[in-house]
C-alpha cells in the first residue's frame, strides 16, 4: 500500500470523471477505486467514506510501481476544510483543479442532481432562485443529505474557491485545467497532468468522455434510488460495514439514464447568470492569468 500524494479537488461537472478514468489507465498512477470518497470534506454532510481505516483501504492495491497515488472528490474545492484536512494527513500533496464557465457548470450540476434524485425542482431557473434557501440548509428534499450542494450559485463560484485554495496551498503544487482546453486538445492537457504528477509521458489512443449530459427517464425512480442509497449508507455505518457496491443500483441507474443534449437556456436567463458571475470570472482570470472573456458571450 502507498499513501495518496495527489488529489483532484473538483469542480463538479468539469471533466473530473474523464480525467480520473484516463489517469487510472496509466501504469504508474493509482486512482482510488471509489472515485469520490469525499472523506476530507468534514464541513459537509456528503460522504461515501467517513471512517479512516476504510479510507486507507482504498489504497491497499497501490504498489511501488505507482509513482502517483490519488483520488478525485469534487466537493473538496467547495469545502472550506478539505484542503487543510488533506495537508494535515498528507503534507506536500499535489492538487488538480478543473474549472469551466460557471453558467454552464451550474446548469450541468442541476441536471446531475436531478438525475441522482437529490433535487426535486426540475426547472433550473426556479432551483437557481432557491440557492439562498439551500445555503441555509432549507428547502431540500429528504433524499438530499447536503442542501448546500444545491446552492448552485455558490457551488459554481470557482474564482472565490480557487482564491481560498491559493491562500493556503503554494501555487506550484496546484494545476488548474480548463474544460474548454480539454475539449479542444485532450492529449495536450493529459500530458500536462502527467508532467505535473512526475510520471512518464505515455500516449493514449483515445480520450473517452465519461459522465456526459443526461436525464432520468423516470425522476421518481431516481429519488427512490437516492433514498435507498441514503439508508443503506446509514445502516452500513451503524454496523461498521465497508462500502461494498452490489452493482444492482448501478444497473438500475443505467436503465434510467438517457443521454441527450442539455436544452438551451433563454437569452434573458443566461444574461442574468453571466451578470451574477461576472466578478467571480474576473477573479478567476486574474488567478490563473487567462483571458476568459469568451465566457461572457
Amino acid at each position: 500500500m502507498r499513501n495518496p500524494n495527489f488529489f483532484i479537488l473538483g469542480a463538479p461537472k468539469c471533466g473530473t470523471t474523464s480525467l480520473a478514468a484516463w489517469l487510472a489507465e496509466h501504469p504508474n498512477i493509482f486512482i482510488s477505486p471509489i472515485k469520490e470518497p469525499n472523506f476530507f470534506n468534514t464541513d459537509l454532510n456528503k460522504h461515501v467514506i467517513s471512517d479512516w481505516q476504510q479510507y486507507l483501504k482504498l489504497y491497499n492495491k497501490a504498489t511501488d510501481e505507482h509513482i502517483a497515488v490519488g483520488e478525485a472528490s469534487t466537493t473538496y474545492l467547495y469545502s472550506r476544510e478539505a484542503a487543510r484536512n488533506i495537508e494535515n494527513s498528507y503534507p506536500g500533496s499535489r492538487y488538480i483543479v478543473m474549472v469551466r464557465n460557471p453558467v454552464e457548470m451550474a446548469y450541468a450540476l442541476h441536471e446531475q442532481e436531478v438525475f441522482a434524485g437529490h433535487e426535486n425542482i426540475l426547472d433550473f431557473k426556479r432551483a437557481w432562485e432557491m440557492s439562498p434557501e439551500r445555503r441555509k440548509g432549507l428547502m431540500a428534499p429528504s433524499s438530499c443529505t447536503e442542501p448546500r450542494w444545491l446552492d448552485y450559485q455558490k457551488v459554481s463560484a470557482l474564482g472565490e474557491q480557487l482564491e481560498r485554495l491559493y491562500n493556503y496551498i503554494p501555487r506550484e503544487r496546484i494545476l488548474v485545467l480548463l474544460l474548454d482546453d480539454i475539449k479542444i486538445n485532450p492529449q495536450s492537457e493529459y500530458k500536462k497532468v502527467l508532467e505535473f504528477l512526475g510520471v512518464p509521458i505515455i500516449e493514449k489512443e483515445s480520450y473517452q468522455i465519461y459522465n456526459p449530459s443526461k436525464r432520468a427517464r423516470w425522476v421518481g425512480l431516481s429519488r427512490f434510488i437516492s433514498v435507498t442509497e441514503k439508508y443503506a449508507y446509514v445502516i452500513k455505518r451503524k454496523f461498521g460495514i465497508s462500502h461494498i457496491p452490489t452493482g444492482i443500483l448501478s444497473y438500475i441507474k443505467n436503465l434510467n439514464r438517457e443521454n441527450r443534449p442539455r436544452p438551451v437556456l433563454s437569452q434573458e436567463f443566461k444574461k442574468l447568470l453571466i451578470d451574477y458571475y461576472k466578478e467571480d470570472i474576473i477573479k478567476l482570470e486574474r488567478l490563473i492569468n487567462r483571458d476568459l472573456s469568451f465566457w461572457f458571450k
